[in-house]
């Protein structure tokens, strides 16, 4: 089965994110476990843990269903000392509430050089934070997010991602999750069932189709290898709705998360259903 769904909000605590998902008609969904915009957040209550189990459960959700995302101020290639170890920790605390809520993974953008060392360094600094990460928790696979390669971010070639995978010691625990706005930006073409399979291909040689734990489906407002992570609705983008029906129908997509991080939250309900209907057309 294919488990489509959104990034849900989780207005009144986290136990109400199930909630949202279900609303919409999702089958799987993302959410962040506190506040994203701040580095401290109050610790979750043993209410709102039971109720998010509870209503996880009542909707059908499984734990490899559900993609937990990190907050967006961590950089875990920091080339500054007291923010990276700022960073570690707050994201050690993101692999504590995952656990605390049962769930089974973490998602997250790998980080930035910020110019201020080189790619390689920082991808080395990267994977000694996932490794710390992973050893101060249990049962939580580090989930690497492609980027879209804007910036001084780490992350968008396969070759980045195959090295950060490689330096990561418990290879058990760790994944990816391809954002299909970030490859097209990054400049991996999946216009077509063709491009989309050579892409593909390229990803299982480079770093390995096992490590796939998710997709973010986005469409793109820039064109092919802009570099700008510029998210669009499905199929009002440069990508088209022809690749959207591809993944559908595509069994290696089976029974993973595959995520609406598009633009219009009003409009995800729609484009839930219009997603299986591409896959029954």
């Amino acid at each position: 089965m294919k488990r489509v769904g959104a990034h849900v909000s989780i207005a009144g605590g986290v136990e109400n994110a199930p909630l949202q998902a279900t609303r919409i008609g999702a089958k799987a969904f993302a959410l962040f476990t506190k506040n994203q915009r701040q580095w401290k957040s109050p610790e979750l209550g043993t209410k709102s843990i039971e109720a998010f189990r509870k209503n996880c459960s009542d909707g059908g959700f499984l734990p490899g269903h559900i993609l937990p995302h990190d907050s967006y101020l961590i950089n875990l290639g920091s080339p500054e000392p007291d923010k990276l170890e700022r960073s570690r920790n707050a994201f050690f605390d993101e692999m504590l509430r995952v656990e605390q809520l049962g769930l089974s993974m973490l998602n997250f953008h790998p980080g930035s050089h910020l110019n201020q060392i080189d790619p390689h360094t920082c991808i080395r600094i990267i994977a000694e934070s996932i490794n710390m990460a992973l050893d101060r928790s249990s049962g939580v696979t580090a989930v690497i997010e492609n980027t879209a390669g804007q910036g001084s971010n780490i992350g968008r070639s396969f070759e980045e991602l195959g090295m950060l995978i490689k330096l990561v010691n418990d290879k058990t625990r760790v994944g990816i999750c391809l954002d299909t706005c970030h490859l097209f930006a990054g400049g991996y073409d999946i216009r077509t069932k063709e491009a989309l399979d050579k892409t593909l291909e390229s990803f299982d040689r480079i770093v390995g189709l096992p490590y796939l734990k998710a997709l973010h489906l986005n469409d793109a407002k820039q064109p092919l290898g802009s570099r700008l992570d510029r998210h669009e609705s499905i199929g009002k983008g440069a990508i088209g709705k022809d690749t959207f029906t591809c993944i559908m129908r595509h069994p290696l997509f089976e029974e993973i998360p595959l995520i609406l991080e598009t633009p219009d939250s009003d409009g995800w309900e729609k484009e839930i259903r219009m997603l299986y209907e591409l896959a029954e057309s």
